[in-house]
């Protein structure tokens, strides 16, 4: 015999209250007492029921996810064969040469936040990376399965993300709003490396720093270089047009331009570096060749990463809540989908400088070692 599948009716009733209870409880929990919840979380149990997400969807016209969609910073364009075998487990010395750590970090913690934050408010993310030739492609497919999309800056062309703008709410995380429709999520990235450069000037007495930038369509990039212009300015040091060498934000990046700085045979005193991915890139070949950091060169970064923490020496760096960029981020999406008629937006969230070894800094004394 057939089991009847227990509905939402079956809930109220074992539960003791109103069908509209019980849909708040799975829709809006901060809208009920934790006993109420407890009692229909108890009646799901006890029934077996399992909420149907497209009829909620349906009912709510909304699909109950967002999507968050990112550029390709891995710089895979194609990928070996999956291989399988029982054969003897092969035992190699690894080589010394380039490798890439698996992911980026501050993509990892922006995912991390944008997750926790839709998780409080009972949504799903669908997450997708806008790769190769197809990803204008991948990015429009997306949002057309959910309420709203966070993405990066650059992730796909201008006129792409206005059309999808005027379709669904939109919040760009990295750069402020220029003449868009959509709303920004940013943090102070000027402010972050005026203060570094101002640092490393006054407190170090170095006036020969060159600034190694990272791609010339980011914004972040931008105006991390504008800071540091504007350090430079004040200090009535020399004002460079640009940077003394561009990266892609890669560690593997890092490395290249960290041989080319050697291989011009001209290091400047300071390195002053657009990311901690670069910055610790240019590390690993600087040590390689037995260039003395920060006695021969002092080097910093921005985005506060672990990797920072972990290098020798720990990289000064300017800490941006990576974390909370991606709360920010859905908390504006939800404004927006609540609020559709209101005025679009840049908000912007603050910056630390994080003073460590590299700059020259002696390390913090501490009676115990902090992994928080």
């Amino acid at each position: 015999m057939t089991r009847k599948v227990p509905t939402v009716y079956d809930v109220a009733a074992l539960a003791g209250v109103s069908i509209a209870t019980v849909s708040r409880v799975f829709r809006r929990p901060d809208q009920v007492t934790q006993a109420t919840k407890d009692v229909v979380q108890t009646a799901v149990r006890d029934l077996g029921y399992v909420p149907s997400g497209s009829a909620r969807g349906l009912a709510a016209r909304r699909a109950g996810a967002i999507g968050l969609c990112f550029p390709d910073f891995d710089g895979i364009d194609e990928l070996r064969p999956v291989r399988f075998t029982t054969g003897p487990v092969p035992v190699l010395p690894d080589p010394a040469g380039d490798f890439e750590p698996t992911g980026d970090l501050y993509i990892s913690e922006v995912m991390r936040g944008t997750e926790i934050e839709a998780w409080r408010h009972g949504l799903a993310v669908t997450i997708a990376v806008a790769r190769g030739t197809g990803r204008t492609e991948i990015f429009d497919n997306l949002a057309g399965r959910v309420d709203g999309m966070v993405t990066l800056s650059r992730t796909v062309p201008d006129d792409l993300l206005a059309h999808i703008a005027r379709r669904i709410p939109v919040v760009v995380i990295a750069g402020p709003r220029t003449d868009d429709d959509y709303d920004h999520v940013t943090t102070d990235n000027a402010a972050g490396m005026r203060a570094m450069t101002e640092h490393v000037i006054t407190a170090h007495g170095i006036t020969d720093l060159a600034f190694i930038g990272g791609p010339p369509d980011s914004p972040d990039a931008k105006h991390r270089f504008d800071g540091h212009r504007e350090a430079l300015r004040a200090a009535g040091l020399r004002v460079p047009r640009g940077p003394r060498k561009r990266g892609d934000f890669t560690r593997s990046g890092g490395r290249a331009i960290g041989r080319a700085l050697l291989a011009d045979g001209d290091l400047p005193r300071a390195l002053i570096c657009a990311n901690d991915q670069t910055a610790l890139g240019i590390l690993d070949v600087l040590t390689q060749a037995g260039v003395r950091v920060p006695q021969d060169v002092a080097l910093t970064g921005f985005d506060g990463i672990d990797g920072t923490r972990l290098s020798s020496p720990r990289v000064t760096t300017v800490h941006q809540p990576m974390l909370e960029l991606g709360r920010a981020a859905v908390d504006t999406l939800l404004r927006r989908l609540n609020d559709p008629q209101q005025a679009p937006e840049s908000r912007t969230l603050p910056v630390e400088v994080l003073l460590r070894e590299s700059c020259g800094c002696l390390p913090v004394a501490s009676n115990e070692t902090d992994f928080s």
